[in-house]
């Protein structure tokens, strides 16, 4: 059966963040025949992974932010006209829905599309619902999660929420079905370690001394890939040096998905995207959630991986050589724990995200709204149950007591 080709636009924010799973649901729409229209910011634009072919609508995003009065009127000045630059679009392109992914870009175009009746759809990557999302959710028709428990998600609109998991990039999700690396008592052990697109100082100080740190015999087995700020690479460089362990540094890392296949471990921050990808690979973690995330959101979506034993979470203020080398340790001591630790991360993941989501974007033009999408359901009930066909973070896995924060 032929599908009925729509028309979709896609509102992100101007991060990878925001950025990437709208990136996934735009190849997926396009790969079932349909039009797909991204708007975003100046830097979303410029963000590279774009697929080819979509064409980015660059609108004003004013921030409604702090107490300054004249920064609040800037900032609804610059929605205003965003607004009806959406519209203008709207008239041309007319979609039959528009997706929002959070992030002030994202507000102008989905407060037009609520103003003419055009079906509407959110997605929060975080575990904790963004500004953005706050203010839109009364609004829209479907709020489609990536997390079992969304904080500061309003118990009355529980009815209209679908858990679908966070889409991610193809070449990532490829990786779902091979197998953990081999690690045998003998074998190298292999770390990845990033700090975001920025990178993270904290990375830089404490990752090279903590492994500096481990056991002789497991330390000579290292094999680290470590992200780094450009001012920070070549004092990383000189302690990995003095330590004598093999690290290759770099402040980009084009072939990520290569990196990720290859790892045993993973150490860095919390991103929505990055606990994505950690999942659909199914890849151990040591997470440091950066502090300073607005309603700390990275310590929130730690918690199903933590739950599920694939990864263990240290708050930054406790981040220390000792403490790193503490969980490294656990994990890392006996290949069993290291895989049974990587089972559980795989457990987490939602590797039909972008297909259930588009799924739930085409229920708006024509075509019926799949099985698979359970809208309505508490948060707290299973993935499993929410989503027929995902997988679900309801196996908890035997391994030593992680660390919480």
């Amino acid at each position: 059966m032929s599908r009925v080709s729509h028309h979709y636009v896609l509102a992100a924010g101007g991060t990878g963040g925001h950025l990437i799973p709208a990136f996934a649901l735009a190849q997926e729409l396009v790969r079932r025949g349909h039009h797909v229209a991204l708007i975003t910011d100046a830097r979303g634009a410029a963000i590279p992974g774009k697929p080819e072919g979509l064409t980015a609508h660059v609108l004003p995003a004013g921030r409604l932010e702090g107490m300054n009065p004249l920064g609040w009127l800037r900032g609804l000045r610059a929605i205003r006209h965003g607004r009806r630059m959406a519209l203008r679009l709207f008239d041309s392109f007319q979609p039959s829905a528009v997706v929002g992914f959070g992030g002030y870009p994202a507000l102008p175009a989905l407060l037009a599309a609520t103003s003419v009746k055009i079906p509407t759809i959110l997605h929060e990557q975080n575990a904790v619902l963004g500004r953005v999302n706050r203010l839109l959710a009364g609004r829209v028709d479907i709020i489609a999660t990536a997390a079992q428990e969304v904080d500061r998600l309003a118990p009355k609109h529980d009815r209209k929420v679908a858990l679908v998991g966070n889409p991610v990039r193809p070449e990532v999700l490829a990786l779902r079905d091979l197998p953990f690396p081999a690690f045998t008592a003998d074998s190298p052990l292999r770390v990845l370690v990033t700090g975001g697109s920025q990178g993270a100082r904290i990375l830089s100080e404490v990752v090279p001394d903590g492994l500096a740190m481990l056991p002789p015999a497991l330390r000579g087995r290292l094999q680290v890939t470590q992200q780094c700020r450009p001012e920070d690479i070549e004092a990383v460089r000189a302690r990995y040096a003095g330590h004598d362990i093999p690290a290759e540094l770099g402040t980009y890392f084009e072939d990520m998905a290569e990196r990720l296949a290859d790892a045993h471990l993973f150490i860095g921050r919390a991103g929505a995207s990055t606990i994505a990808e950690l999942t659909a690979v199914g890849r151990p973690a040591i997470l440091i959630p950066l502090p300073i995330a607005t309603d700390d959101h990275q310590a929130a979506n730690t918690r199903e991986m933590v739950a599920a034993g694939g990864a263990r979470a240290i708050r930054q203020e406790r981040f220390t050589a000792v403490e790193l080398a503490k969980q490294i340790q656990a994990l890392a001591q006996r290949p069993e724990t290291l895989a049974n630790a990587a089972h559980g991360a795989w457990n987490c993941g939602y590797p039909y995200a972008a297909s259930d989501l588009a799924d739930l974007v085409e229920s708006f033009g024509g075509e019926p709204l799949m099985d698979v999408i359970r809208v309505g359901r508490p948060r707290s009930n299973s993935a499993q149950e929410a989503l027929a066909t995902g997988s679900a973070c309801n196996e908890a896995m035997t391994m030593p007591d992680t660390e919480t924060f």
